[in-house]
């Protein structure tokens, strides 16, 4: 299975901004990516109308769309867990999740000062990095907010063999 790490920090701190850039990064070094959002309040893909939403009305546990290229699952689970979701992702090389602060996972922390001032995870062990345009001491590596290639390269060499 392959390593998973969480981006984590308040709303709003830039987390999704930060997985936008270093999924490229990773990517354009031959490393193959996935990612889990931790939806809170749930969520719904399928459309009113669709076909994919009738079957799921109908009752089948899963509902794959598939088209050329690409495919689409809705699966029902008693479960929202990274550990239960990883299987999904055993073709990759790495997993990089959007929330999951209390998961036992390596999280790397967000923290921008237009929007907190505190770490979330301070004190937590799992703690590897933070990303932040604040001059703070985390106890763990700092990195600015625009410094992709070298978080990149932490996390190919704690997580990642090189292709």
């Amino acid at each position: 299975m392959p390593p998973i790490i969480s981006i984590v920090g308040r709303s709003q701190s830039g987390k999704t901004t930060l997985i936008e850039k270093l999924i490229p990064e990773l990517k354009s070094r031959g490393h193959r990516v996935g990612t889990i959002k931790h939806a809170h309040h749930g969520f719904d893909i399928d459309k009113s109308g669709k076909d994919s939403l009738r079957h799921r009305n109908a009752g089948a546990d899963t509902v794959i769309v598939a088209s050329p290229g690409m495919i689409a699952m809705v699966k029902d689970t008693n479960s929202e867990a990274i550990d239960d979701l990883q299987a999904y992702f055993e073709d990759l090389d790495l997993v990089i999740t959007e929330g999951y602060k209390k998961a036992d996972k390596p999280k790397i922390e967000v923290l921008r000062a237009a929007r907190h001032t505190e770490l979330l995870c301070r004190e937590d062990p799992n703690l590897i990095a933070v990303v932040t345009d604040i001059q703070i001491n985390p106890g763990v590596v700092r990195f600015g907010l625009e410094d992709i290639g070298p978080l990149a390269d932490l996390i190919e060499k704690k997580y990642l063999r090189r292709n």
